[in-house]
């Protein structure tokens, strides 16, 4: 595991700053425009490009150093972030400069997920797997633990400007991490003259869609992350309208707090079995708590609502990491996580891509003063700016609750869990 923890302290250190700038990013957009939908655009614009080209990045992971295929995604990420800066330094304060920024350091992101997603197969053992998907878990609940906090105390000093040269900082310690392990584990990828890129591509299609468990445990992680995405993009729009910056920022630091708990479970009970049971209960969980996030503006509740379901999130993304590692041949890994990623995080898309237009011009009006649902839903939820969001994260933690319901009675998934066992 040595290897492994010093890859995973650089990935820490870079989820840190990588949360920060998605932090400051959504509070710039919406301090400059009041709009939930440029909002949602701009995380559409840093998701979009990393999804469509993950599995040219998984195919170049199979094919190439992994290592090394980090370091590059990795350092090449801070050209966007390097454009923000200078655009902003130079008097450029539009949102159009953040949006072409975030979109460049999505590209590079591309070429680093699939990567380090294989190499956590390449430099453990299987009985680690678990273990090792609930550090991961740790270092990425870190974006939503540490960063609003760090950010949201940086922004009432300081602005963007300092956020954006903390993450650049992060990516150079990330990427003199990553190398100090190339150096002790050199992976020489076979190079082959006759390398077709849509072969290898059909290769990991063919990983994928060969078993019905894994296609059926693909199709419920996408829909999971749609409705995952409402939450990640409205809560800033919806807390802003009755509290400011630094509340929000110590607000989301302390409700991802769940994260850390429940990957810290993990990693002391040590799950070896079970895996498909404990996801279905963790989706119909995160459900129930995302629901009860939008049923009102008392901020404890709220928390208490977001440390529930950020406790639910490390027990799905660890169940379904380890399920899909274990039954998918670790030459063609890099591939299938780059094709699983645009599945699945399609639904991030479709969700950026519509829920703030919904916020804005469809929720919103309904539950403003005088609305056509201000009579009824809103006297129990409240009326007013951001209770249309609120009311949009209730329907969704109810569709997602079903959703886990039914794929509960399916066996598609278990089936996974029984035949490597």
């Amino acid at each position: 595991m040595k290897e492994f923890i010093i890859i995973w302290i650089g990935q820490l250190i870079s989820s840190i700053g990588s949360g920060m700038t998605a932090f400051a990013v959504s509070i710039y957009v919406y301090q400059s425009t009041g709009s939930a939908t440029l909002v949602s655009l701009a995380a559409l614009l840093a998701f979009l490009p990393t999804i469509l080209l993950n599995p040219v990045g998984g195919v170049l992971a199979d094919r190439y150093d992994r290592r090394l295929m980090m370091i590059l995604g990795d350092s090449l990420s801070a050209l966007g972030l390097l454009f923000m800066l200078i655009s902003i330094q130079t008097g450029h304060r539009g949102i159009m400069p953040i949006f072409i920024g975030v979109t460049i350091n999505s590209v590079f992101i591309s070429l680093l997920e699939p990567a380090y997603r294989a190499t956590v197969t390449d430099i453990i053992s299987e009985e680690n797997y678990a273990k090792a998907s609930g550090l991961v878990q740790i270092a990425g609940t870190s974006k939503y633990l540490i960063s609003p906090f760090i950010a949201g105390l940086i922004l009432t000093v300081s602005d963007i400007r300092a956020i954006l040269i903390f993450d650049i900082a992060t990516i150079i310690i990330t990427a003199f991490a990553v190398a100090s392990v190339k150096k002790r584990i050199e992976v020489v990828k076979p190079i082959n003259d006759n390398f077709n890129f849509f072969k290898e591509f059909e290769a990991g299609v063919n990983s994928i869609t060969s078993d019905r468990g894994v296609r059926s445990l693909v199709i419920l992680m996408t829909f999971m992350c749609f409705f995952i995405a409402f939450i990640q993009t409205l809560m800033t729009p919806m807390i802003l309208a009755f509290a400011d910056t630094k509340t929000l920022g110590i607000m989301e630091s302390v409700s991802a707090v769940g994260m850390l708990i429940g990957s810290v479970i993990i990693g002391i009970l040590d799950i070896k079995k079970n895996y498909s049971k404990i996801l279905m209960v963790s989706l119909m969980a995160a459900g129930i708590f995302m629901a009860l996030v939008g049923t009102t503006t008392n901020i404890t509740f709220i928390v208490i609502s977001c440390i529930m379901f950020f406790i639910a999130l490390p027990f799905i993304n660890t169940c379904a990491d380890v399920l899909i590692r274990m039954k998918i041949p670790n030459d063609v890994q890099g591939r299938a996580w780059g094709i699983i990623s645009v599945i699945t995080q399609s639904g991030f898309i479709m969700a950026y891509a519509v829920c703030g237009a919904l916020a804005d011009y469809v929720f919103g009006p309904m539950l403003m003063e005088g609305g056509i649902l201000a009579g009824n839903i809103g006297k129990l939820i409240g009326i007013g700016e951001g209770r249309g969001i609120g009311f949009m994260l209730i329907i969704a933690g109810i569709i997602m609750f079903v959703f886990a319901f039914v794929f509960s009675s399916k066996k598609n998934i278990y089936e996974i869990e029984g035949s490597i066992r």
